[in-house]
């Protein structure tokens, strides 16, 4: 077992004309949502795809000086959100 699976994987810089997320504040439609995966949570900004209900969003994280900044992701169809992500960890969208 690796220290990534501890932590969570670090996402990719982003590429030049990365696919530019549209980060809401948090909506809180759902009652009880699903974290299915993580990035590392020594960073900065940390970031979760969660699920709920059958759609799922991408939840950012921003440690600051003045407290957490929390931002979601649209919330889209799992598959689409399971894209997304991919796209978040490889550096093709931030």
């Amino acid at each position: 077992m690796c220290i990534e699976d501890f932590h969570g994987p670090h996402p990719n810089p982003p590429d030049k004309g990365c696919t530019r997320i549209d980060w809401r504040e948090p909506e809180g439609r759902a009652v009880s949502i699903r974290v299915r995966a993580h990035t590392c949570d020594r960073e900065p900004t940390r970031y979760e795809l969660c699920v709920a209900g059958g759609l799922s969003h991408i939840r950012r994280t921003r440690r600051t000086s003045a407290g957490d900044q929390v931002r979601e992701s649209p919330w889209v169809r799992m598959p689409e959100g399971q894209r997304l992500w991919d796209d978040l960890l490889s550096g093709r969208a931030r």
